[in-house]
């Protein structure tokens, strides 16, 4: 019998020669108690397979076959090679002559792998290609007729774990099962309180049904069980950093509220309540001794830059210094630009600073002198790091698109020597539960209300073969003295492939609009470069924007109604609804037209919900739905436990409890 803390290498269950050792250290793998909590990433049922097919299937299935030929395939052009496996039911009774072949490209270790006569478990989607049916770089194991090891590897549910180069299934799988038949129940302590899970399940019986279920239907609360384990760690977290921020001595950074009064009487607009509402939660922070650490978010054009501009005003009133930190140095530009606006005419200093650029100061000599005020200083997140930027002590930081913004580098801030109040904002509305699971820390202020005066946004999905029609439309409404965007994919800024293609489909859209003015912006420009076309598109001498999406964040041209979209099917449900917010925002009716490949017309459906509503939250949660938390949380995971079970951060009852079991084991009383 194993304890938890026995090291791998001296259970003795698979040969641990150097290079096992080393991917197994790359995995996180050193003791019995980290591989019991390497999970599957799936299961295949070895019980029963798939019927041997004889057409394209819609879906990956699991097939048990015998290799009848396997050879290298040699295509026209230098290097261009691959390894193709033909194969047949490993039962035999293949009346009907039906045959597979893998192929694998650009893989030449394969050939040494399988050979005629090997017996395989293949995972992976059949399709035709020519005559052939054919699997193309399918999830494959060599199996045997070894009584000894069967019962790890066959004739049951068994699970593929997540690997590296260097190790396969069947070696970790031997491990993980070893160790599973060689732990107690007693060596694996339930860590959830009692009465806390739904189920009769233990800790070691969810662990075991989770590597090895006796059925697909035991397999999900086992799944379950753990999940809320493993979500009440991660709220341990929040709820004890909650109450060391709150712990914490600090200073009140809000004025009593003059330049508040003054600032909203020069104002052509009203504010909303929603906007009154979030600014006042904010105040009360701020007037507390302890620091604030508050999250802001709305919808695209709820006016968080408003709130953001009232929040820094409490602080400079006071007496302290502002920061303002954005993502990118175009928006840190626009940024800079409203609050000089704004702020100049108060007698308030705002000042830029981004990697390559220094600007503002411009106020008249002694102009500041003698009202006691703080300045504000914008830029990218590399500010924080600029001591000498605020002699008056840094009173208040404000972290716009906190998504790009990790958790380290928010608590790096928050734990400065003058405790600054913190509000971070974002882009776009987070789902209900990973904001409670991502940002339990934060007190949560929400924009749910929109500005009045917005022009309305029409959405419709149409074919990039269209492009002479989308053209034409553009050229009438620039006719009418509007501007369009025309948005091309981008991964990020330094993709240098999606830069390119927007390079080239420039020249095409110059060719279709030889009459009208365009310009193009890309991530690969300097920072001089990206300026000088977003005055040009500002100041209406181009109309149309050619652009990959460093567009995305934050730019605000009034006079733009138009947005085409292309690939758009390349881009979260969240993502298009951001890059929408840059149009609708005059009085204008606007247009953003969303561009699909013919051969990705399955994407329509998925799309159609940005037709049918322009409600953040719920598009949020619609593409929490469909790719997962994963890929919407992005970078803002940092600082954070990596979670093996994201999958169930959209079951909202289970982050719910999990938070309630974390406050009774904190002692907590925060919500």
């Amino acid at each position: 019998m194993f304890a938890l803390d026995t090291l791998l290498t001296e259970t003795g269950l698979i040969r641990f020669d150097k290079k096992t050792c080393e991917c197994l250290e790359k995995m996180g793998l050193r003791t019995v108690g980290d591989a019991l909590t390497y999970y599957p990433r799936r299961h295949e049922d070895r019980t029963q397979f798939s019927t041997f097919p004889e057409n394209p299937t819609a879906e990956s299935i699991c097939l048990h076959v015998e290799v009848i030929d396997a050879q290298t395939r040699f295509g026209r052009g230098r290097g261009k090679r691959w390894f193709e496996a033909t194969v047949e039911p490993a039962t035999g009774g293949n009346l009907l002559g039906n045959r597979i072949v893998l192929r694998w490209f650009g893989l030449s270790y394969i050939q040494k792998i399988i050979a005629a006569g090997h017996l395989l478990v293949v995972y992976g989607q059949p399709k035709m290609s020519g005559r052939k049916l054919v699997i193309d770089h399918p999830d494959f194991e060599i199996v045997d007729d070894d009584p000894s090891s069967a019962d790890a590897h066959m004739g049951r549910i068994i699970p593929i774990y997540p690997l590296i180069n260097g190790i396969n299934q069947k070696s970790i799988r031997t491990l993980i099962h070893g160790i599973i038949e060689s732990v107690t129940d007693e060596t694996i302590v339930d860590w959830l309180p009692p009465d806390s899970v739904d189920s009769e399940l233990t800790r070691a019986q969810a662990i075991r049904q989770t590597h090895y279920p006796d059925s697909f239907e035991s397999l999900e609360p086992a799944r379950r069980y753990l999940a809320l384990e493993e979500f009440t760690q991660l709220q341990i977290i929040l709820q004890k950093r909650r109450a060391e921020h709150r712990a914490k001595g600090g200073k009140s950074h809000a004025g009593p509220g003059t330049l508040l009064e003054k600032f909203l009487s020069d104002l052509p607009f009203a504010p909303t309540n929603a906007q009154t509402k979030a600014w006042e939660q904010i105040r009360a922070d701020m007037v507390a001794e302890a620091p604030m650490v508050r999250l802001l978010q709305g919808d695209v054009g709820a006016g968080k830059t408003l709130v953001a501009a009232v929040a820094i005003l409490f602080a400079i009133e006071a007496g302290f210094d502002g920061a303002l930190m954005a993502p990118t140095q175009i928006l840190a530009e626009q940024h800079f630009q409203s609050f000089r606006e704004w702020f100049e005419p108060l007698g308030i200093e705002v000042t830029l600073k981004t990697g390559n650029k220094e600007a503002g100061g411009d106020l008249p000599l002694f102009a500041g002198v003698g009202n006691g005020y703080g300045t504000l200083t914008i830029g990218t997140h590399a500010l924080i790091h600029d001591e000498s930027r605020f002699p008056h002590g840094l009173g208040l930081a404000v972290i716009d698109e906190q998504h790009k913004f990790g958790v380290d580098q928010r608590q790096a801030l928050i734990n400065r020597g003058d405790f600054p109040d913190v509000l971070v904002m974002t882009a776009t509305p987070i789902p209900r539960t990973l904001a409670l699971s991502f940002y339990g820390d934060l007190d949560v202020s929400i924009l749910d209300e929109l500005p009045p005066g917005r022009g309305k946004i029409i959405t419709g999905i149409r074919l990039t073969s269209q492009g002479e029609e989308a053209a034409k439309f553009i050229g009438e409404q620039v006719a009418n003295g509007r501007q369009a965007y025309i948005v091309y994919p981008l991964i990020e800024e330094s993709d240098k492939i999606s830069a390119g293609a927007a390079s080239v489909e420039y020249e095409v859209w110059q060719k279709r609009l030889p009459d009208i003015s365009m310009t193009l912006l890309h991530g690969r420009m300097t920072g001089e470069e990206k300026d000088a076309v977003m005055e040009e598109f500002r100041s209406s001498r181009a109309s149309v924007l050619v652009s990959t999406t460093v567009i995305e964040v934050g730019v605000n041209v009034p006079n733009a109604n138009v947005m085409l979209i292309y690939n758009a099917e390349r881009f979260g449900l969240a993502q298009i609804h951001q890059l929408r917010g840059r149009i609708g925002r005059g009085e204008h009716k606007s247009f953003c037209v969303l561009m699909l490949d013919s051969d990705n017309a399955d994407a329509r459906e998925r799309l159609e919900i940005l037709e049918k509503t322009h409600d953040g939250f719920v598009i949020a949660e619609e593409d929490l739905k469909i790719r997962g938390p994963g890929e919407m949380l992005g970078t803002q995971q940092s600082g954070l436990p990596d979670l093996k079970f994201s999958d169930f951060l959209g079951d909202s009852r289970l982050v719910e409890r999990s938070r309630e079991i974390a406050r009774g084991m904190v002692g907590s009383d925060s919500a």
